[in-house]
């Protein structure tokens, strides 16, 4: 399985998801990662989001959220 990047927080609450290098968009939660994820052809990794083999979760894991760069709210 591909590595999926889930980047920190921005300043506006969003987190960037890529795969291999490709960006998927901005997610604002974890059902947002699901759906990218879902659009990308990748269903059956989305319920893979604790996995560190299939997920890098950088600036926090993916209950973090929140309009703190990196961080929760």
């Amino acid at each position: 399985m591909a590595a999926i990047i889930v980047y920190p927080t921005d300043d506006e609450g969003g987190r960037r998801v890529r795969l291999d290098g490709t960006d998927l968009g901005r997610a604002f939660g974890l059902y947002e990662v699901m759906d990218l994820l879902e659009r990308a052809g990748l269903g059956a990794a989305a319920g893979a989001f604790e996995d560190t083999d299939v997920f890098e979760w950088r600036g926090g894991g993916p209950y973090s959220w929140g309009t703190a760069p990196g961080g929760e709210s």
